[in-house]
């Protein structure tokens, strides 16, 4: 499989493309103003406890509150609270390896007992702010690295269940016990399995150092709290850490600054890798160039073709995310049913495996596949669709097809939709898709006209309508217009405005102040 990293810079964005064999499988967004992103560590201060949700509303300044549930606290809660309250001005400040571990919080608790309006507390974002939801936040710490995560207050050493060789286990585990303090425990990842053991020693001390850096960074924060302590690294730089292999063939980007800052990881983390880190100088734009531009467009499609005249119908609605799987005319031309159907399902399977990182669609997807009667073909979908969404880094489950041939899965997501924020609801429908049936919109016009003149004595009315509702106000010798003028005694003007709506009407008198508000 042939890789690459696509980076599009501007003033007010990064657009990040990761593209395999030449699609489009992966777009990131990363908004330079906004400054939040996973894995950022903030000095928040509690503004609010809910006892009934459990929960709490952190301040870390954010225009919308930071929300932290109970389970989000982590069972070292009250051993990180006793940190941060050590580093307050004028106090001396804690080690973690030297400190010893409060009691792990009780998995029944109340938030309350934790958690009190006005206190200090150090958190990290676990996920951004989506729509009108601010970020969600959690005090379980942790600092990501290429090959490990470093996780303050644990003293146990993870590995990735991919991970298998029995050897290789002994290896990693030796090294995290040789390079770890006490009370620091760490998450092996699978990158580790092809690094050196200086390399993984490296990036082990390398995540210390940033931990002790932050906890420095509490004692500037505290007095203006809340307050950034550590930032994550740029979204591209963390699709580079957690992705790049052999498999990548180039990373191209469009803008010195971002050149030299991916250039400068790359060679820090596996220099062999640099020569494939390009800087785009064409006139052409870079997303055009690479034909990505084109595919981001299908970003906003409702359907998507497939082969052979098959195609999918996705919808999203504020509950779920649904996807049709539709044969289009390929069943006219076949024979065998159950055959087609599986062909089809699986060429469905593999799009829409696509799609769901693409778009990254979260929540509940409710996928509508063509029905098959053989169970042992809905079991071979099944496994297919597990097989395809394995390379997908969102947590997910998948469940077996239903006896109606629905297949459920969840997909947790983390950042917002690349196009949540380019789509606006339509102002004459409101997003139903429909409107007021046309030949009732004299009669609403009348009634309106007939409350301004008869019951609020207005002897002037202007109309702004649309062109198309204008000429039919004033078609004829014994237009609409006339007729109202001489039943409600008053003087009325239609004017055309190319902006007004279908079916919108604005009543106005003579200085242009709106009649009905």
């Amino acid at each position: 499989m042939n890789r690459e990293l696509i980076i599009h810079v501007t003033p007010a964005e990064i657009s990040i493309a990761l593209c395999e064999d030449k699609v489009l499988v992966e777009l990131n967004k990363e908004q330079c103003k906004t400054g939040f992103a996973v894995g950022d560590i903030y000095l928040g201060k509690v503004r609010k406890i809910m006892p009934g949700l459990n929960a709490a509303f952190v301040n870390i300044g954010h225009e919308k509150d930071a929300f932290i549930h109970y389970s989000d606290l982590g069972t070292q809660f009250s051993s990180l609270q006793k940190l941060v309250s050590s580093y307050q001005p004028g106090k001396r400040g804690l080690k973690v390896e030297s400190m010893k571990l409060e009691e792990p919080v009780a998995k029944g608790g109340k938030i309350g007992e934790y958690l009190q309006p006005g206190q200090l507390v150090m958190v990290q974002i676990a996920k951004e702010a989506i729509s009108t939801k601010g970020p969600r936040l959690t005090a379980d710490v942790s600092l990501a690295g290429r090959n490990v995560v470093l996780v303050p207050f644990s003293q146990k050493v993870f590995l990735s269940q991919k991970i298998r060789s029995a050897e290789e286990k002994r290896r990693l585990k030796r090294i995290a016990a040789s390079v770890l303090p006490q009370n620091f425990g760490v998450i092996i990842r699978t990158a580790a399995v092809e690094a050196k053991d200086e390399e993984i020693e490296h990036d082990m001390r390398q995540q210390l150092d940033r931990w002790y850096k932050t906890c420095g960074m509490i004692r500037k924060k505290a007095p203006a709290a809340p307050g950034q302590l550590m930032s994550e690294m740029s979204r591209a730089n963390t699709i580079i850490r957690d992705s790049l292999n052999g498999s990548f063939s180039q990373i191209v980007v469009d803008d010195e600054a971002m050149f030299r800052e991916i250039k400068g990881y790359v060679h820090e983390i596996d220099p062999e890798m640099e020569p494939i880190v390009k800087l785009y100088r064409g006139t052409v734009p870079l997303f055009d160039n690479f034909d990505i531009s084109k595919q981001i467009k299908s970003l906003f499609a409702k359907y998507v073709s497939l082969k052979r005249g098959a195609y999918l119908i996705i919808e999203r609605t504020e509950a779920m995310n649904v996807i049709d799987v539709n044969s289009g005319n390929r069943t006219k031309a076949e024979d065998d049913q159950e055959q087609t159907a599986m062909e089809v399902n699986l060429a469905a399977a593999k799009e829409i495996a696509r799609q769901l990182r693409l778009r990254d669609m979260g929540g509940i997807v409710i996928i509508d596949f063509i029905d098959l009667h053989k169970a042992a073909n809905r079991q071979a979908l099944c496994e297919e669709m597990t097989k395809l969404m394995a390379t997908d880094k969102a947590k997910h489950t998948i469940l077996p097809l239903t006896k109606f041939g629905l297949m459920q899965i969840t997909r947790q997501r983390v950042r917002p939709l690349a196009i949540e924020d380019v789509s606006d609801v339509c102002p004459t429908c409101h997003g139903t898709g429909k409107i007021e049936p046309t030949v009732l919109l004299d009669k609403k016009i009348e009634n309106q006209i007939s409350l301004l003149t008869l019951d609020r004595g207005h002897k002037y009315i202007k109309l702004v309508v649309s062109p198309y509702v204008a000429s039919f106000l004033t078609r004829g010798l014994f237009s609409l217009r006339r007729r109202w003028e001489w039943k409600y005694k008053t003087t009325i003007k239609v004017v055309e405005d190319q902006s007004t709506g279908i079916i919108d009407v604005h009543y106005h008198d003579r200085k242009d102040n709106d009649l009905i508000k």
